[in-house]
């Protein structure tokens, strides 16, 4: 298809634009023009104008600018040929002539948007008779409303080779392949793809299905299964909840990007709707331009795990390339073991909102992410850590982008290494490595009552637990965190009473190995809790093996054990800020209740490669039982 600059003039031309943004958005005459509250970001008093003579819009609040065309791509989110058609229709026009190939396309996709609409239809009626009774507990159990379920178009496919197939008969096997939803082998009758799965449709930006999304009922591989690639779905090009999240995007001025379906329908159902999902890949090329067409720095809200970080750091190493002033990404860390369903299923939208506010820059991930990948002890290393921030900032191809990135890069390494390595401090990113030999010293405690309480209510059990174990594996080691370990309490029932036992009988005798440690908790009627944990051979942490390196053990459970007592210590400063900043607002009190938040992530973010490194290392060998 041909649109000629002279057909694509006339079409604006014939459009007025005043009646087609009015249709979304109160206008009121301005002598020659029209002015209403800007679309594109959140406004009291108008600052959006539109002029039917020029045949553009212009925002004097946020600079957002464009023509018809480009309102019906950046407003409604369609697509430029889609975009054009619409225009031609209302305007009363005729599209130019298509070559034959181009008809036979557009006449093949008709028909498979028809296919996936039936398909979409036939699963949620499945869904809401007697068949989808367990489909339904299913989002049930997941606190999924009926509402949520039917805006979001969710459906049920049996556990059938042949149910679609035979509802959809009409269109033939051929069409029903095409579209991905019967599978064909060579020499057997193609069977139905989707057996046994809630069904989740995708769809393109006007809304209309293309391809589906199915998660299996009960146990069963793969979890989710999507349609395949086919005329209408490009995985790598398609974002999940697009066609609603755009409008919602526009609204709040920001966009969402989680790992999967069900956080996104869990974020909408909670009132956070400008969420969108790629599905099951890492975040593409297309995808991020498609991101920045909505808003100029979209916020990536991958899980807690360590998976989920890996995967954010890959979307931060795609996107440098395609940097430019003003457009970036900025991160949220989650609770470790956490995601966005859980999370507001536990806090609601008001914890995911306070997560959101202090959405953590590209620069601060690279940057944090860098100094926290090996020691920096060494010149060597040091120069390490250069070389990788001066390839991260080489990679990004716009000048003036590029030259900010290596001068804030250059201004932090100086600001790091500007003074001799100290021993541990809270809130420094090379906390508790200190200088080489060091004896390392516990951080001061917090002053107020309220901070202190942390210190007994605060600690996380998960890797209390795993440190515990390590120190059982390893009384060795005990002897060089005395001062720490004895001033440390765990409020908690067993776990707290063995943690003080395994201290006490470390003080009492210096030469203890495990073995004669164990039995001797046996005796004291810690036998079950102790046994437990060693028998936790899943833990991600070198100390809590058997037969892992000692060096690496000394060193893992040196941060493992900063870590566990840092980590109070920033929550209770956090919380006091938070306080403080909620009894009088101030630049200074959200200033660090901010830098609070990016201390907490850049701890979070220390654990997780803790964590991964050990399983780095088993996975290759070098590490396990």
């Amino acid at each position: 298809m041909s649109l000629s600059p002279q057909f694509l003039d006339e079409l604006r031309a014939r459009t007025s634009l005043s009646a087609l943004i009015g249709r979304t958005v109160k206008l009121t005459k301005a002598g020659r023009e029209h002015k209403g509250c800007c679309p594109f970001h959140n406004e009291k008093t108008p600052s959006f104008y539109v002029n039917d003579d020029k045949g553009f819009y212009h925002c004097f609040g946020c600079s957002a600018h464009g023509d018809a065309i480009r309102w019906m791509t950046d407003q409604q989110g369609l697509p430029f040929i889609d975009a054009v058609k619409e225009l031609v229709q209302n305007a009363g026009m005729e599209m130019p002539a298509q070559d034959r190939q181009s008809v036979e396309r557009a006449e093949r996709a008709k028909g498979l948007h028809e296919v996936m609409a039936d398909a979409a239809a036939w699963f949620t009626e499945q869904l809401n008779g007697i068949a989808g009774s367990e489909a339904r507990a299913v989002l049930d159990r997941r606190g999924v409303s009926a509402t949520t379920a039917r805006d979001f178009g969710l459906g049920f496919s049996p556990d059938s080779r042949g149910k679609l197939k035979t509802a959809l008969k009409d269109y033939g096997d051929a069409m029903l392949v095409e579209a991905g939803m019967l599978i064909s082998v060579e020499g057997k009758d193609p069977y139905d793809r989707f057996r046994g799965r809630l069904m989740i449709p995708i769809r393109d930006a006007r809304g209309r299905t293309i391809a589906f999304g199915g998660r299996v009922i009960g146990d069963g591989e793969p979890k989710y299964l999507n349609s395949p690639d086919t005329p209408l779905f490009d995985k790598g090009r398609t974002l999940y909840n697009l066609d609603r999240a755009a409008p919602a995007a526009r609204k709040a001025g920001r966009v969402l990007v989680v790992e999967g379906y069900m956080d996104v329908i869990a974020l909408a159902q909670a009132g956070i709707g400008e969420c969108v999902a790629p599905l099951g890949t890492a975040l593409t090329e297309a995808q991020l331009e498609r991101l920045w067409r909505m808003v100029d720095v979209p916020v990536l809200c991958f899980d807690g795990d360590s998976a989920g970080q890996k995967a954010a750091l890959r979307a931060a190493h795609r996107a440098l390339p395609m940097l430019a002033p003003g457009r970036s990404l900025s991160f949220v860390t989650l609770p470790q073991g956490q995601d966005p369903d859980d999370l507001v299923k536990a806090k609601g939208k008001a914890g995911m909102e306070a997560l959101l506010s202090a959405a953590e820059p590209l620069v601060d991930r690279l940057w944090a992410t860098e100094v926290a990948a090996e020691p920096l002890d060494t010149p060597e290393q040091r120069a390490g850590l250069k070389r990788r921030l001066g390839e991260l900032a080489g990679g990004i191809a716009d000048g003036s982008v590029k030259s900010e990135y290596q001068a804030e890069f250059r201004k932090r390494f100086d600001d790091l290494f500007a003074r001799a390595p100290r021993a541990f401090q809270p809130y420094q990113p090379r906390a508790a490595r200190g200088a080489p030999g060091a004896k390392w010293k516990p951080p001061v405690p917090p002053a107020t009552a309220d901070a202190k309480a942390f210190l007994a209510t605060g600690i996380d059990r998960v890797l209390a637990k795993a440190v515990l174990a390590g120190l059982i594996r390893h009384p060795a080691e005990i002897a060089r965190h005395m001062e720490v370990l004895g001033g440390l309490r765990l409020a908690d029932g067993a776990l707290g009473r063995l943690f003080e036992a395994v201290v006490d009988l470390a003080l009492e005798d210096r030469v203890l190995d495990s073995a004669r440690l164990v039995t001797i908790l046996a005796r004291s009627g810690f036998d079950s809790v102790a046994s437990d944990l060693l028998r936790a051979d899943t833990m991600p942490y070198s100390f809590t093996q058997r037969s892992a390196d000692p060096a690496r053990v000394q060193s893992d459970l040196d941060e493992a054990i900063a870590i566990l007592v840092a980590g109070p210590e920033i929550n209770a400063a956090l919380a006091e800020a938070t306080a403080a900043m909620q009894a009088r607002f101030t630049d200074e009190a959200f200033e660090r209740q901010v830098a609070l938040v990016r201390d907490k992530a850049a701890l979070e973010l220390r654990l997780a490669n803790l964590m991964q490194s050990n399983e780095d290392a088993r996975a290759l060998g070098f590490e396990g039982d």
